[in-house]
């Protein structure tokens, strides 16, 4: 849970089942738990490096959804190129999971844009619950629970580094962590605005702040993945001191860094499009017909996207927005819906969306479901069409009666 202004008993701190959070999960390695969160296509868990110690794969992932908890094991971690212990730069890594994650655990995309700074957003986390007034509460002995609150992206961190120097002990990469300061509403602990001129109070009784444990969790805007936590901060610089106690705890007047997603999303993709099984290459491959398999497996549906004709600018991102829609098969029952962003990247040509069929013993007719893809950025469909659609068949491989 994350460090609030009221206590983790109100319920506007409370990430329960079945409020949109349901793929935010704890993570269990090496004697120690962290946060991650679940993203598109159900396999991979996005969280933070620090949490693994060098050669160790191993985890598991707790899921708390409607359903129920459930723990699955994963089958490897993939950390982000160049992480930087040290200074906490890329410390990014991807859990994957053996097989996929429930039904019912929400799916998210990433946020993309670059306007991060001077927006609200969602934290949800596993963390130790405390409040600004105090900070981590001590005498907390139960399970984990999973809490929110909300904050503001008030800088780039390598903006603080900049002023702070060697009081801070991190050197960020700059574009690439985002900072945000516990606030109470007094300009006395608004520590970004005693130390940037970045002059704001917070977002009132909902404001919060990662605790331990939170690490790797998400900070949402909309409903889209734009950091993962990464650590906290206290600092003083001349007659600044706006750690309410002085005392790295979470508590008002210290700050936390994110690491920006939208500055790795090259790297999520790849790995996740990477992860496919038996993902086509080339258009030949693509399967309209995908079987529907039995109750408690997923199957992936395939749709691929070609570029027909050369880049003007090789180094420029292509990107097409995808959703599917129901056809006589119906998303929830018979499909995950996705919704998202595909990004073609400098040298591809190719890019997959991958949809999770879910499985199950009714007897039923085949079905369809659709995809299209739209908003078409630094290229056009052919012929002018707005909309390019493509259609799935689910296949029945139940037995019918005779």
């Amino acid at each position: 849970m994350v460090s609030t202004v009221t206590s983790y008993t109100d319920s506007r701190n409370k990430a329960a089942p079945g409020q949109g959070y349901d793929g935010v999960v704890k993570v269990s390695t090496g004697g120690v738990y962290g946060t991650g969160v679940l993203l598109y296509g159900g396999q991979a868990i996005l969280t933070a490096a620090h949490l693994f110690k060098p050669g160790n794969s191993q985890s598991t992932v707790t899921f708390e959804t409607t359903a129920g908890i459930q723990t699955l094991s994963s089958s490897n971690v993939t950390i982000l190129p160049g992480y930087d212990a040290n200074s906490l730069n890329n410390d990014l890594a991807i859990v994957w999971l053996n097989g996929h994650a429930p039904v019912t655990a929400n799916r998210y995309d990433i946020y993309r844009a670059s306007d991060e700074i001077g927006q609200t957003m969602t934290i949800v986390g596993y963390g130790r619950p405390g409040t600004g007034d105090s900070g981590i509460s001590t005498s907390y002995s139960s399970a984990p629970i999973r809490q929110k609150a909300s904050n503001t992206f008030d800088a780039d961190a390598a903006a603080l580094k900049a002023k702070a120097g060697g009081i801070l002990p991190f050197t960020p990469k700059a574009g690439t962590q985002l900072i945000a300061d516990f606030d109470n509403g007094s300009s006395s602990q608004d520590a970004l605005g005693q130390f940037l001129n970045l002059k704001h109070t917070g977002v009132g009784q909902v404001e919060g702040m990662i605790s331990s444990g939170d690490s790797g969790g998400p900070a949402f805007i909309g409903n889209k993945v734009a950091g993962i936590a990464s650590y906290i901060s206290t600092l003083s610089m001349g007659s600044a001191h706006p750690d309410v106690d002085n005392s790295l705890n979470s508590s008002f007047g210290e700050i936390a860094a994110w690491q920006r997603v939208s500055a790795q999303q090259e790297f999520i993709d790849k790995a996740i499009r990477a992860s496919y099984v038996d993902a086509p290459t080339k258009m030949s491959e693509v399967k309209q017909n995908v079987v529907e398999g039995q109750a408690g497996t997923f199957t992936n549906a395939y749709f691929m996207v070609e570029l027909t004709a050369p880049r003007k600018d090789p180094n420029a991102l292509i990107s097409f927005n995808f959703t599917t829609r129901d056809g006589t098969a119906k998303a929830g029952e018979d499909y995950l819906a996705n919704k998202g962003t595909l990004v073609f990247y400098p040298n591809e040509t190719k890019a997959v969306v991958a949809v999770e069929i879910i499985g199950d013993n009714r007897l039923e007719a085949n079905e369809t479901f659709y995809m299209d893809f739209t908003n078409a950025s630094g290229a056009a469909f052919d012929n002018g069409a707005l909309v390019l659609t493509g259609t799935r068949t689910i296949v029945n491989d139940d037995i019918w009666p005779v």
